[in-house]
């Protein structure tokens, strides 16, 4: 999806740099994986503990390989994890585009594209979540 963007886009030369079309697309893909770093961090806001980072750090492949094993249910809500993407996506894109408007776009096309995976997901989701929730209590923290 990457390659598809860098190829419609004008030469991208922040600060006045020409970057090759597969650095484009390798900062396309990192920036896509990246932007759920987040997920780290509201689990530590709503947690208080780090528990989620040290168990990837002692167990790699779960990153990869399973993601459910990370975090807990509630420890990253549907609604926080969304906000907390559009948030990073606006700053981001708004700060890059002061640089280069094209690598603004790329970085906005990649994370909107993200964005919107992450929603459909979680709308795919949402009769697992009702089904699963005890209450509606717990419901609240699992989407929240």
């Amino acid at each position: 999806m990457s390659l598809a963007i860098v190829t419609a886009l004008p030469p991208v030369s922040p600060f006045g740099y020409a970057v090759p079309t597969g650095a484009l697309v390798v900062y396309g893909t990192a920036i896509g994986v990246l932007i759920d770093l987040d997920h780290f961090l509201i689990a530590r806001l709503k947690t208080g503990s780090w528990d989620a980072v040290r168990f990837c750090l002692s167990n790699p492949a779960a990153a990869v390989a399973d993601q459910s094993r990370i975090f807990d249910r509630g420890d990253v809500g549907v609604l926080s994890r969304l906000l907390s993407h559009l948030l990073l996506i606006g700053l981001l894109v708004a700060l890059l585009a002061l640089a280069s408007v094209p690598l603004a776009v790329l970085t906005a096309a990649v994370l909107y594209v993200h964005l919107l995976t992450d929603v459909a997901w979680d709308a795919s989701r949402l009769d697992r979540q009702i089904d699963a929730s005890a209450d509606e209590e717990e419901l609240v923290r699992a989407l929240r």
